[in-house]
């Protein structure tokens, strides 16, 4: 499982996101050194830490609806779904399918009934509405939520896995399917390199909201309209054992660089990460963190997150809603 996977392999193509062969061994070390750092702190539980200067782009949930069934109402309940997602329940979300092992439809049904989701949720003007879901089970329980939405709105909403974006896309545009759960960031440069080239300078940022303005503006030239981004994402973040977090006293990724820069800090990450601007590049530029060594492990898989565990690594690449984390 990986639930960010098809937004990764769509920035992968732009040479954006830090995503790697897993399997992949070696140790990387930076020359020039400054600073004692922090060795790695053995534990079980894993704490991302807060990316409080926007490293990352902001790839929030957010409905992607075909122009002409986006009616109020629709869209209204849409945004039920929007407002009830956080990271902390997104992640709950995909442990309850991919570590409990519940269907994306019992775990929607479960989170609707304790978010009391459909409450309030006003009757639009009814009929068919094919929601799209790419092949991957975080956008087939989002998928699932959207439906339980729709339907309490007086929609005829059913859910259909399609695959990747570049297939389902076409679909959204045309209107063979009307609704789909997408990520704004990602979302934002598909559109902009379709349209623009792949050159194209980017209209993504680290900034929701600037990015959203971005998207609606692109994606409204295709026949595409938008409903509330969430609060949830799902895309590159940074962890540390819980341990290792209380012992430097770390909330922020500002926090990270101000205590443990330096020769004894350990990076996990994909192989390519001593390369992409969203790894190693972008937290010494962003942050300024320096590292002794880089370990060319997996892309947030179970290599990253076992040599967090054991302490051989004091920072790796995790992806911000795996439900591991939960």
């Amino acid at each position: 499982m990986r639930a960010t996977l098809g937004v990764l392999l769509s920035f992968s193509t732009l040479g954006l996101a830090a995503c790697g062969d897993e399997g992949s061994s070696g140790t990387q070390a930076p020359p020039s050194v400054s600073g004692a750092g922090c060795a790695g702190v053995a534990g079980e539980k894993l704490v991302v830490l807060d990316d409080d200067k926007k490293l990352q782009l902001a790839d929030n949930i957010i409905p992607a609806i075909n122009t002409k069934v986006a009616d109020p109402a629709l869209v209204a309940a849409l945004d039920k779904v929007s407002t009830a997602l956080t990271v902390d329940k997104l992640i709950a979300l995909n442990k309850a399918v991919d570590v409990d092992r519940k269907t994306s439809k019992v775990a929607a049904e479960d989170f609707a009934k304790a978010e009391n989701l459909t409450a309030g949720i006003e009757k639009g003007k009814g009929g068919a509405i094919k929601i799209g879901a790419a092949d991957f089970s975080e956008s087939a329980t989002l998928g699932a939520l959207y439906e339980i939405a729709l339907k309490a709105a007086g929609y005829d909403a059913t859910v259909q896995t399609i695959g990747k974006r570049e297939v389902y896309y076409g679909q959204l545009t045309k209107g063979d399917i009307q609704v789909v759960p997408e990520y704004a960031a990602t979302l934002t440069e598909f559109i902009n390199q379709a349209v623009n080239g792949k050159d194209a300078a980017a209209l993504a940022s680290g900034d929701v909201d600037k990015t959203v303005t971005a998207l609606k503006e692109i994606g409204g030239k295709q026949g595409l309209s938008f409903g509330k981004a969430s609060t949830a994402t799902d895309g590159n973040a940074f962890a540390v054992t819980s341990e290792f977090a209380t012992k430097y006293g770390l909330k922020t990724l500002s926090d990270f660089a101000s205590k443990c820069s330096g020769s004894a800090t350990v990076l996990g990450g994909p192989a390519e990460c001593p390369q992409r601007p969203f790894c190693q590049p972008g937290l010494q530029k962003t942050y300024g963190i320096q590292f002794g060594k880089v370990l060319s492990l997996d892309a947030g898989g179970p290599q990253s997150k076992d040599a967090l565990k054991k302490g051989n690594a004091s920072l790796v690449l995790v992806f911000s809603s795996d439900g591991s984390l939960g």
